[in-house]
């Protein structure tokens, strides 16, 4: 299975994995962890090139994307910001490093919510997204760093709000680089 195939499946694991807790303010549901190969120097990687980005969308009645934003390019553009602050420059041929994403949506997740007035457990639809970013290294083909970010997907959200949560959600996988 190559690279991007096992990134895809772990995205698709996450998605119907997620849990998260009640949303007070704007990015507090959003859950962030990271993977790192414990023998790489990282200070090697100076260069990296786009390897593929994916999206897993379960949405049967068409909730999810906003019609004016491309959240494609919304995570892009924060992960090559990102990217950047780390010293690292965007290259067309030989980079160090190989990135992909992958992002994954899933508007039926169920999980059990309080009833305020039976104050008994009852299955809720609350829907759940998840990001992944991979750096591999590109001599050696395995990757060396992985990071996810998990929340609930909010409803009726401004493009400014959605904007802010991608913001976060790549910021914060990229702190432990």
């Amino acid at each position: 299975m190559n690279t991007l195939a096992r990134l895809l499946f772990i995205s698709s694991i996450l998605v119907t994995a997620i849990f998260t807790s009640s949303c007070a303010t704007l990015t507090e549901d959003i859950n962030v962890e990271t993977h790192v190969h414990p023998d790489v120097d990282f200070s090697k990687f100076k260069s990296y090139a786009w390897v593929g980005s994916a999206q897993i969308v379960y949405d049967p009645v068409g909730q999810w994307e906003q019609p004016t934003l491309d959240t494609d390019e919304e995570v892009k553009f924060n992960i090559n910001r990102e990217l950047r602050n780390k010293g690292l420059i965007e290259v067309n041929s030989n980079p160090d490093l190989l990135v992909a994403f992958a992002a994954g949506i899933d508007m039926t997740f169920l999980e059990l919510k309080e009833d305020p007035e039976s104050k008994k457990e009852v299955l809720t639809n609350v829907p759940k997204a998840a990001l992944v970013v991979a750096l591999i290294d590109a001599n050696t083909g395995y990757t060396v760093w992985v990071g996810f970010a998990e929340g609930d997907v909010q409803e009726q959200q401004t493009i400014e709000n959605i904007r802010a949560r991608i913001e976060y959600a790549v910021t914060e996988i990229f702190k432990p680089y």
